[in-house]
């Protein structure tokens, strides 16, 4: 399935049928009269979330979406049937922009939501509505309200507790792979994830949080260049960031001062939040230089670093109960030496 977190749609509401203008003429009955039923009021246009999406690729093929015209009144008083409303069912975390692509109209963040976007237009009332002891036989009946309709952006930010970040190869989806079932695209050659992966990590029963992994960011990715920087709002909800370095590169200080950059350049608080800095793939670094790469990233980012492979799965346990403990201080949770469950550990 592809992946696609943008869609411009056109949602319509539907009109609201015509009154009727009718009169019961029988003989030998009584009570004759207008007798012109109300026209049905237009169909509805709705926004629910949906667990089980996690793109928005209906709505590449299809990007009209108008709900149904009510239906005109009838003699003997008869309504005309309600127009169908419209659903659009979204993944969680989807926001819905109005055109110009920066106002937010909603921001669908809990599964089973349901909110109205367009009322349908209401139904016109029959001539029987009309009827008085000045106007006993009224031949006029309303119109029905017509719908409204617009053009909007759905944007989708992934639901996740922690993001990955770093440069192309720094290892995040072989770290991701490790940790969770996620099976995330692996080679030797930069990009090769175009687009965010989501992975559950259980580390232990009251222990599990969601982690996402993006595409690699290189120098320049706020004007364009790579990938862009398109990707980082999945990570705009994150409550902390796992920033991999990959140990092998040989200025591995410059590699965090250049995701650090685009962070900034993309705003959004991301640079705010919680950080834990990790030198990844260090079962391929000489003992003789780990201790320089160690203190070359400590320099360069100011804080402790941890030190990990993602391949080998050395200290991955450490790094995911650091990450743990930043998800629930952000929760507002009071934090407590964690006790590794006694069984081993899998993925």
């Amino acid at each position: 399935m592809k992946f696609l977190d943008q869609a411009k749609i056109f949602i319509r509401s539907g009109d609201g049928g015509n009154g009727a203008v009718g009169f019961r003429r029988e003989k030998y009955v009584e009570f004759g009269g207008p007798d012109g039923g109300d026209g049905g009021k237009g169909g509805d246009v709705w926004a629910e979330t949906v667990e089980g999406l996690n793109t928005l690729i209906d709505y590449r093929y299809q990007q009209h979406f108008k709900a149904a015209k009510g239906d005109g009144g009838s003699g003997a008083n008869r309504t005309g049937a309600a127009g169908k409303d419209v659903v659009l069912k979204l993944p969680v975390g989807t926001q819905i922009l109005d055109e110009d692509r920066e106002t937010v109209l909603l921001d669908l963040t809990e599964p089973g939501q349901r909110v109205l976007l367009m009322e349908g237009g209401r139904g016109g009332k029959g001539n029987a509505f009309f009827k008085s002891s000045t106007n006993q036989a009224p031949r006029h009946a309303q119109k029905g309200e017509p719908g409204v309709e617009r053009w909007i952006w759905l944007r989708l930010k992934l639901i996740a507790d922690a993001g990955l970040v770093g440069l192309p190869n720094a290892g995040k989806s072989t770290f991701l792979s490790a940790v969770s079932r996620a099976h995330p695209k692996i080679a030797a050659y930069p990009f090769t994830t175009l687009h965010p992966h989501l992975g559950v990590v259980d580390l232990a029963s009251d222990a599990r949080f969601v982690i996402a992994d993006i595409p690699g960011l290189i120098e320049g990715a706020h004007e364009g260049a790579g990938i862009g920087d398109r990707f980082l709002g999945h990570i705009e909800r994150c409550a902390t960031l796992l920033h991999l370095v990959d140990g092998t590169q040989e200025n591995v200080g410059e590699a965090y001062r250049t995701v650090r950059h685009e962070l900034e350049a993309y705003g959004s608080g991301l640079t705010d939040k919680p950080e834990i800095v990790a030198l990844n793939k260090i079962d391929a670094i000489p003992e003789d230089e780990l201790g320089d790469k160690i203190a070359e990233l400590e320099a360069a980012c100011g804080k402790p670093v941890m030190t990990i492979s993602g391949a080998s799965q050395e200290n991955v346990r450490e790094a995911l109960f650091a990450v743990w403990d930043q998800i629930r201080k952000a929760r507002g949770e009071e934090i407590e030496e964690t006790a590794e469950p006694e069984e081993p550990w899998t993925p």
